[in-house]
């Protein structure tokens, strides 16, 4: 309790000034200084989108004015661990007694979220800022230093708790990043607001939101009424988000972006997340565990139809994939491989983090969908990103107005009539245990789903691939044994390091049986020796 900070620091000071004999004195006079209880708000001014828009649009004709950090010193002390400390007072989250339909509590400021936002509550068209208080956070031993900053410091975010207690299941905190944990309570991949010359050998830009309105979906239902304002040096826009938890996560996304000036590539309905290994490229390895990622690869439904299935890499060096198209029907990171067996990791608990899928709730026009992946070898860093790059030029004062849904489940909310990759293999060429000589890589590629489930082994399922380079051998089909599913295996042999786009899918007579399946494979050798295992 704040009270009972407040008599520690006096009793400390009364024990050093006064003795013994005034420490009774110094008590007294520290207990009677009032409790703090309750939010505070500042006073009511209306609010509406429409004037949020306006707001963004008069921001992006006046040139950008970086927030100002204050006691960048002692924010800068409070780093992840110190961070992780710090914990919000329960009792004091918005709508804590249960009149609104989630309670909501405030992340504090720290090393990597020091811009303070400003988040109001809105209620019958008016909203009231929610102020920062020192006493509604809890500080313990790591973070006792933290006391001593101001009272309007500002929060950094904020986190939607569960109502039965358990955790939080949203959380919007640092520039435009925000998650949701998924139908199990899990979370892993992020989406942002947008993404300014990602994946470009130039520094990335990251706008922020700046300020949050929330308020009770106008249905008086348990859904939640996000509205933000996002600031960057290249744009600024109005966001409007409406989230529902019928145990999956959809959130329904409006955005109006103006341009101050041109960019190199917009991402818009950016996702990010991580792919260390998985058994695709699991001879790479130097964790016992199978595999560890939040993602293992990107779907995409294109305008005309196409299901696309992009299994992920972890590069040598920073790659960006391009898939053009026109107004696609949706595209995600999905995490595929839900068992347990895959990760054998029960503390992160990767097989229950969520897949994220975007559709476009109108025509987007022409553009593409881009991969960015980025070496790693440790899981902290998410170094998998997805998005959609419109093809309209941008320069000053060009507007972009869309609209998307965001899924965080397991699957895609429509899944394809065809099968579906559930796996890619990756070893040498030749007959299984047999020594083999060159470079030659043999891939096993798993299919299953409606379209096979009806075949019966020895039926002409035809593998058909193809290769932007090199030699396509030995390419068939076959039931696995006991199975309904499908295994394609193929030989690729090609000379040179540069990448080779792969793409293959299953056929039956003219009708297509599965998505297409498409990797970019990077050379490589396996290591020397009588086991030939690992990678030179």
């Amino acid at each position: 309790m704040d009270a009972t900070r407040r008599s520690v620091s006096l009793g400390l000071s009364a024990l050093s000034l006064l003795g013994l004999t005034g420490l009774k004195e110094a008590f007294a006079q520290a207990e009677a200084q009032p409790e703090q209880t309750g939010l505070r708000f500042g006073p009511p001014q209306p609010f509406s989108f429409e004037n949020l828009v306006a707001q963004a649009e008069a921001a992006s004709r006046e040139p950008y004015a970086s927030p100002i950090i204050r006691f960048d010193d002692i924010l800068d002390r409070i780093d992840p661990e110190v961070f992780a400390s710090i914990r919000y007072r329960a009792d004091q989250a918005l709508w804590a007694d249960g009149e609104g339909p989630w309670p909501i509590r405030f992340h504090h400021p720290g090393r990597w979220f020091k811009r303070p936002v400003h988040i109001n509550l809105v209620e019958d068209g008016q909203a009231r800022e929610i102020l920062y208080e020192p006493w509604l956070f809890e500080f313990g031993e790591k973070a006792d230093f933290v006391t001593g900053l101001p009272e309007d410091l500002g929060f950094a975010g904020f986190r939607v708790m569960n109502k039965q207690g358990g955790g939080d299941w949203l959380s919007f905190l640092g520039a435009s990043y925000f998650r949701a944990s998924g139908e199990h309570d899990q979370y892993g991949i992020s989406a942002r607001g947008v993404a300014i010359d990602i994946g470009l050998p130039t520094p990335e830009e990251f706008p922020a939101f700046r300020e949050f309105w929330i308020s009770r979906a106008p249905d008086g239902s348990d859904d939640l009424l996000i509205h933000a304002f996002l600031d960057g040096p290249a744009l600024a826009g109005a966001y409007r988000f409406l989230v529902k938890r019928p145990g999956a996560v959809t959130m329904d996304v409006e955005a109006k972006l103006f341009m101050r000036h041109g960019v190199q590539r917009l991402a818009l309905a950016p996702l990010t997340s991580m792919y260390w290994f998985s058994e695709t490229n699991r001879h790479t390895a130097t964790d016992w565990r199978p595999e560890i990622h939040d993602s293992d690869g990107l779907a995409i439904w294109t305008g005309a139809g196409e299901r696309l299935w992009r299994p992920l890499n972890n590069p040598a060096q920073l790659m960006v994939s391009s898939f053009a198209d026109t107004d696609p029907k949706g595209f995600g990171l999905l995490q595929r491989d839900r068992s347990f067996s895959s990760y054998e990791d029960d503390s992160l608990f990767y097989e229950r983090r969520p897949s994220l899928w975007v559709e476009p709730l109108q025509p987007w026009g022409k553009g593409a969908v881009q991969l960015v992946e980025i070496p790693t070898n440790v899981e902290i860093h998410d170094n998998i990103a997805a998005y959609w790059v419109p093809e309209a030029k941008t320069e000053a004062g060009t507007r972009f107005d869309l609209a998307w849904r965001l899924y965080w489940q397991d699957a895609i909310p429509e899944p394809p009539s065809v099968a579906r990759c559930v796996a890619t293999r990756i070893g040498k060429g030749g007959l299984p245990g047999a020594m083999q000589e060159g470079d030659q890589k043999r891939f096993a590629v798993d299919f299953e789903g409606p379209a096979l489930e009806p075949l019966r082994k020895g039926e002409d399922v035809q593998a058909v691939v193809a290769a932007s380079r090199g030699e396509i051998v030995n390419a068939f089909a076959f039931q696995l044994v006991g199975t309904k599913r499908w295994r394609a295996i193929f030989e690729l042999s090609v000379d040179g390091q540069e990448p080779v786009d792969l793409r293959l899918f299953l056929r039956l007579g003219d009708n297509a049986l599965t998505e297409t399946w498409l990797y970019q494979y990077h050379p490589f050798r396996f290591a020397a020796g009588p086991s030939g295992f690992g990678e030179e």
